[in-house]
């Protein structure tokens, strides 16, 4: 079961996870979410637990723990919703509108 664990000291690795996870059975993968540019934790990560019923009880156990003064969130995690693409109105360039409305009448 993967599990989501949200609201993460920015200073938390995977292999703090791992050790806060370890009682609770054979862990598949752990994965903490990184800003893609400075590297920095978002402050989320997730686990994926071998046993399904280990997993609840990590939930019940740790939801809401402190962790380094900030109370974790852990849940099981849901599929990603997906979202409608960004669109940044279709004009990548200049100042936008057209031409001819920037031209002065005299």
């Amino acid at each position: 079961m993967k599990l989501y664990l949200g609201n993460l000291p920015y200073s938390a690795t995977e292999e703090d996870l791992k050790t806060l996870l370890a009682e609770y059975g054979e862990l598949e993968e752990v994965v903490v979410i990184k800003d893609k540019f400075s590297g920095r934790s978002k402050g989320f990560g997730f686990a994926t637990l071998v046993s399904e019923e280990m997993a609840r009880k990590a939930i019940e156990e740790l939801n809401g723990k402190d962790m380094d003064g900030r109370n974790i969130v852990v849940n099981e995690s849901k599929p990603m919703e997906s979202r409608p693409r960004r669109d940044f109105g279709g004009n990548r360039g200049g100042f936008g509108g057209r031409r001819d409305d920037n031209r002065r009448s005299y």
